[in-house]
Order: C-alpha cells, then sequence, then structure tokens
C-alpha cells in the first residue's frame, strides 16, 4: 500500500490571505488531505500541492466576488473553491450545491468543523434545485465540466443581472468561443476572461466572468422557474 503524501507547511502567502481565519484554512488543509484522500475527493498526489493548487487558487477568487452578495457553488465537490471562498469572506452566504452524498457528508462535517455558519451544504444537481433554492447574485464553479455545459447548469440558478465565475485553466478563451451560441440562449449578456491572485498564486488563476441580463437561463428556464414557483405556493397552501 503506497504511503499517504505528507501535506507541506502552509506558505507565507497563506497567512496574508487568510488572515485570522488562517488556523481554519490549515485545519481544512489537513482535512483534504486525510478524510479528503480516504474518501476519494482528493487524489492522493495532490496533497503536496493542495495549498498553492487548490486552497490559495480557489481562495483569491474573492477578488473579484461583489460584497455582502449570495453565492452557489455549483458541483462543490470536496468544497473548492466555495470553502475557501467562505473562509475569507464572512460577508458571503454561501450555498455549497453537490448531487453526491459522500460528497455532501464530508461537506456537512467541513462547515461544522470550521465554524462556517454563513454556509449551507445543498445535495442535488443544478437542475434539480431550480425554482427550490432561492436565485443567487454569484454562481462559483471549478472543473465542474466544459462552459458551455456548466453554463447550462449554474445561470439558470442567478437572480436578473447576476453573473457565473468559473475557474478555468488554459483554454478559457477557446472555451468561450465555442460557447458563445449556447451562452446567448442562456441569457448572457457579456463575458471576460479574467486573471487574478496575483502575488499569491503563480501561474494566476483565471476565471470566467458569464454575466446575464434581466432573464438568467432564457425563456425556457424562466417558464420552468415559474412552474416551480407555482408548485411551490401549492404545496406551502396544504
Amino acid at each position: 500500500m503506497t504511503e499517504a503524501a505528507e501535506l507541506p507547511p502552509a506558505p507565507e502567502e497563506a497567512r496574508a490571505v487568510f488572515g485570522e481565519f488562517f488556523p481554519e484554512a490549515v485545519r481544512y488543509a489537513e482535512l483534504l488531505a486525510d478524510a479528503g484522500v480516504k474518501r476519494g475527493l482528493i487524489g492522493p498526489r495532490e496533497v503536496p500541492r493542495l495549498w498553492e493548487r487548490h486552497l490559495l487558487n480557489c481562495a483569491v477568487l474573492s477578488e473579484v466576488v461583489p460584497a455582502g452578495v449570495t453565492v452557489c457553488d455549483v458541483g462543490s465537490g470536496a468544497g473548492l473553491p466555495g470553502i475557501p471562498l467562505a473562509l475569507v469572506r464572512r460577508d458571503l452566504k454561501i450555498t455549497l450545491l453537490e448531487p453526491l452524498l459522500r460528497r455532501t457528508t464530508f461537506l456537512q462535517e467541513a462547515v461544522e468543523l470550521l465554524g462556517l455558519d454563513h454556509v449551507t451544504v445543498v445535495r442535488g444537481r443544478a437542475e434539480e434545485v431550480l425554482g427550490k433554492v432561492q436565485p443567487v447574485h454569484v454562481v462559483t464553479a471549478r472543473a465542474v465540466a466544459p462552459l458551455d455545459r456548466l453554463a447550462g447548469w449554474g445561470v439558470p440558478l442567478l437572480r436578473p443581472y447576476g453573473e457565473m465565475l468559473a475557474l478555468k485553466g488554459d483554454t478559457a478563451e477557446e472555451e468561450l468561443v465555442s460557447a458563445k451560441a449556447a451562452l446567448s440562449r442562456l441569457g448572457v449578456v457579456k463575458t471576460s476572461v479574467l486573471q487574478v491572485g496575483e502575488g499569491v498564486v503563480d501561474p494566476m488563476s483565471t476565471v470566467v466572468r458569464v454575466e446575464v441580463g434581466e432573464s438568467p437561463g432564457g425563456v425556457r428556464f424562466a417558464a420552468k422557474r415559474a412552474k416551480a414557483a407555482r408548485v411551490g405556493r401549492t404545496r406551502r397552501r396544504r
């Protein structure tokens, strides 16, 4: 049996980024390196680079998230980017959305362990919770799916004039071009590629920002939301 890789000490950049919640960030890194690996949420080869490639790479997303908004982290997995974002931004109300039970169990344990009372864990797929959870200002995602498919899940969860922030790699620009038609059908009015984390991560993190107009998800999803709202009202009256 291969010996588990050892979690390296936190880099100095982590102290600056996480500030007073640095101890909680260390605890989360330890949890990922231990239970996260044992439960198959993080590959053992990722442990030596957990800080730079995962925690810091996700935490710097906070640079482009507006103050005091609601956030839904779609396909949260082991809590990336949602939990690092929650550690640095106590002003946000964050939902970690994940369909798999073993992952939501881990997420709930992590949220309780770290004292993240501004974070809620919801089990389900994005298309299943449409109309059941309140629309949010910001949807976040990381390494979930190609942009066109990811937008199909995340954009309908937005409030009017909200935005999806997807952590992507070197292919961000190409994905935007190939997803142009799909994004337009989803009510997207503006897209951009941002670089965040200067002086913290090298290379910097690449973020695709997708902004919607007054009809997130387009006409089809507006109808689905209206139907879900009607069903919800009927159930509450019973």
